[in-house]
């Protein structure tokens, strides 16, 4: 077993987290269209979110990890097969070669699981199918036409749902995306016909989930490895599996100094020190790397939670705080929103923790290194701004509040080009 008894520690950790998640280096999994196939599959998912103050999740998730990715990108490969959508913890784009291992749940849906609905109208999904069997790839609007035509034949609110329990039940796959809008079709013929489409034993689950958790985040507990899965026989067959990989040498044990058990694969630990960039990055609050919570804290020391859900009198941060990571540390978090009217991106408030990386404490015996280390911070941040800011295709940028009384001077304007 690896105890984990120091910051030095602590640092091997996070940087074998960082490095997994593709968060150290500048082009990790390459550029373009490539780079973006093969973040999604090293990452195993990357959730779609509707929130849209600024660039939607699953677009700013991929922006954090592929130089010049466009929104476009995401949609081609949907468009190629190369991704798919559909359930993970949440709604996301996948890896097509993944297909098989979303078969379980749909397969428990159809068996009477519930997701969304309760006692889906299983004639009004025999109509829908045979509908768009009929008249080809469909979005939800359509349905929302064809009744306005057709007054009496179908209510538009529960069509929309006998269009989405079609979906989540696995008969059919979303083909493109029209602007937010999906697009159904059948399932044969969407999905690639060479593709493996065999239900996974539990075991073949199991392995599938350890695989990919150890794959795109280096570490992980029993609980992260089917985080939000609610299966019994699928989180026994993971233990049972992580015995065997443990008795076998293949994982090996990680103790924090809170007595908090992880996993990781042999010999990993050991291995040369990942090197850092002393770069900015802003990230989605749905970011593969800060998702679990549980696993941002204990790792990186760093609580966060998503406000936009709260009611705004119990707001700390703000309705949409991203996290902002600054080398291999969490040093703060800013809320902000995307004008696109006005090419206008609003930086509300910037907080950074206290004692982060210099960032707040003076307290040093060598006041200039300290400054030279705030310093660097400011021009890293400043570069990431922006190009966050152009991300967002905004012309300039305004902040409005900073938490930190050395960095006042980010209050003001930010100008866009570097």
């Amino acid at each position: 077993m690896i105890e984990i008894k120091n910051r030095s520690d602590k640092k091997r950790l996070r940087r074998i987290a960082l490095a997994s998640q593709g968060l150290l280096s500048a082009s990790p999994f390459g550029h373009g269209l490539k780079g973006v196939r093969n973040t999604l599959n090293h990452l195993g998912y990357v959730q779609i979110d509707t929130i849209s103050v600024i660039e939607r999740a699953h677009h700013h998730v991929l922006h954090s990890r592929v130089p010049n990715f466009r929104p476009h990108m995401l949609n081609q490969l949907l468009e190629n097969g190369d991704v798919f959508e559909y359930w993970s913890h949440a709604a996301a784009f996948l890896p097509i070669q993944d297909f098989r291992y979303s078969l379980p749940y749909k397969h428990a849906l159809k068996s009477g699981q519930t997701h969304w609905y309760k006692n889906p109208d299983r004639k009004l999904m025999s109509e829908v199918l045979a509908k768009i069997r009929l008249d080809g790839p469909t979005r939800s609007r359509d349905l929302q036409s064809e009744t306005e035509k057709r007054a009496g034949w179908w209510e538009w609110k529960p069509a929309k749902r006998a269009l989405e329990q079609l979906y989540m039940e696995g008969d059919l796959m979303v083909t493109k995306r029209e602007g937010f809008q999906k697009v159904y079709d059948l399932t044969e013929r969407v999905l690639p016909s060479n593709l493996n489409s065999m239900m996974p034993s539990m075991e073949e689950f199991a392995a599938y989930l350890v695989e990919q958790q150890l794959r795109m985040y280096g570490i992980a507990t029993s609980k992260n490895f089917t985080y939000l899965r609610k299966n019994a026989d699928l989180r026994q067959a993971v233990r049972n599996l992580i015995d065997e990989q443990i008795s076998a040498g293949l994982l090996e044990q990680v103790q924090l100094q809170n007595g908090e058990l992880y996993y990781i694969k042999r010999g990993v630990f050991e291995n040369p020190l990942p090197r850092v960039n002393k770069r900015v990055l802003i990230l989605s609050p749905f970011d593969n790397c800060v998702i679990q919570r549980d696993r941002l804290k204990a790792i990186f020391d760093y609580q966060y939670q998503i406000e936009c859900y709260l009611p705004e009198p119990k707001r700390q941060y703000g309705y949409f705080c991203l996290p902002i990571l600054y080398g291999d540390e969490f040093v703060g978090r800013m809320d902000c929103k995307a004008h696109r009217k006005t090419k206008h991106f609003e930086i509300k408030s910037l907080f950074f923790e206290i004692g982060s990386t210099g960032i707040e404490s003076t307290e040093t015996n060598n006041l200039e290194k300290a400054k030279r280390e705030l310093d660097a911070f400011y021009l890293a941040f400043v570069k990431a701004a922006q190009h966050f800011a152009r991300f967002q295709g905004c012309d300039f940028i305004s902040v409005t509040k900073v938490n930190s009384a050395h960095l006042k001077g980010l209050v003001g304007s930010i100008p866009i080009d570097e």
